[in-house]
């Protein structure tokens, strides 16, 4: 088992080229959007994005967090969380190694989004059925169903030129990404098991899963006093767990914002929100001779979309209607499109907000590597079930 220490602080020279090495990437990295975009633009997009990232984002997760977070701690209270780990475990560990209980936050996430998982890691009753081992994985199980609900209802309703339907490709999509989903989760727990063994509980002096197997703790009072504080004590974690996320949600997605979008629709750069250089985009069609074969689709311009997806789902979304439209993506892509945006969710967005959020978050990148194989795996499994279901 790897031991992990916390950081300490060390005394450098003030002499050494780490600062000078610094501050050449960081006016490098912003000297070259500048350079696309104009400075003025590129503080003022970024400034923008930020300001529209906490309303339109932060402030829609923390909302749902904490609807999330008195609905996981109701169900927690009435016993559902102990009912279902003992009615699912049988299937979740085989699957994913996880406690049944882990299930609840597949459905929380796949009618919601990313975060709402934390509102049920964040609730002790439910962190007792994991090992501690488990517990970082929970960011890779929920990312990869986030927004499964919106994805798949959006991609059903698309209309094609041609008249085809898209329910069975959406269906196909979500069996990727539920594909996607065992793969980053159990690459994720092989990481983990090593670094914290597989015995130590995720909260020691809550007596374990063994214990929670059997036991459940409850508030005393009448029903409906029960029912209030459960709420209300769920609702506040929520409201601190959208606290916690603001930082890295700004941070990550405003820099991944700015290289996923491109400029304005009308092709000049105008300061706005959202807007980009469109560095993703561009990588994945110079690497298009190697994920168009993996993925079949249609067109190099369906790349942009699982690349899109990595920043926000909803971006990717967007990019779809147009592309089936003109007939750059068909029945197949629509599939993969599914498998890839919703395995992905904008991950890159919020993994290193929801495992600094379980305290893990020395563990983040290997939760970002995982996830990217993950994803992967989604969009090939999605491209290659569809063939096989074609055939039939």
């Amino acid at each position: 088992m790897i031991k992990m220490r916390p950081p300490k602080l060390a005394a450098k020279s003030v002499r050494s080229l780490e600062p000078v090495l610094f501050l050449v990437g960081l006016i490098g990295f912003f000297w070259l959007i500048g350079r696309k975009m104009g400075t003025v633009n590129m503080l003022s997009t970024l400034m923008n994005t930020a300001y529209q990232l906490l309303l339109d984002t932060a402030f829609y997760i923390m909302g749902v967090a904490v609807l999330a977070g008195a609905l996981s701690a109701l169900l927690s209270e009435f016993g559902v969380i102990a009912l279902v780990n003992r009615l699912v475990s049988p299937l979740m560990r085989p699957l994913y190694g996880l406690p049944g209980a882990a299930s609840l936050g597949v459905v929380t996430t796949y009618l919601s989004d990313n975060p709402a998982i934390l509102a049920l890691a964040n609730d002790k009753s439910f962190r007792r059925y994991f090992k501690k081992y488990q517990l970082p994985a929970l960011t890779n199980i929920g990312t990869a169903f986030g927004m499964g609900a919106i994805v798949t209802t959006f991609m059903i309703g698309l209309t094609s030129p041609t008249g085809e339907s898209f329910v069975e490709a959406a269906l196909i999509g979500n069996v990727g990404a539920f594909i996607g989903s065992i793969v980053s989760t159990r690459l994720m727990l092989r990481h983990t098991a090593r670094v914290y063994g597989k015995e130590e509980p995720c909260d020691k002096d809550a007596g374990g899963p063994e214990l929670a197997t059997h036991h459940r703790v409850v508030r005393e009072g009448s029903l409906g006093i029960r029912i209030a504080d459960a709420a209300m004590e769920g609702g506040k974690t929520g409201v601190a767990l959208g606290l916690d996320i603001i930082p890295g949600l700004l941070i990550i997605c405003t820099l991944v914002m700015i290289l996923t979008n491109g400029p304005s629709e009308a092709g000049v750069y105008t300061g706005a929100a959202y807007e980009g250089v469109g560095f993703f985009p561009w990588l994945g069609d110079k690497l298009s001779f190697i994920i168009a074969p993996l993925f079949g689709f249609a067109t190099s311009e369906g790349i942009a979309v699982p690349i899109t997806a990595l920043g926000s789902a909803g971006a990717a979304m967007g990019l779809v209607p147009k592309l089936v439209a003109t007939g750059g993506a068909g029945v197949g892509d629509v599939a993969v499109f599914t498998a890839m945006c919703m395995c992905w969710s904008g991950y890159l967005c919020t993994h290193v907000a929801m495992m600094n959020n379980l305290k893990c978050g020395h563990l983040a990148g290997h939760a970002i590597a995982c996830h990217t194989v993950g994803g992967l795996c989604a969009g090939v499994a999605a491209h290659w079930l569809y063939q096989l279901v074609s055939l039939l």
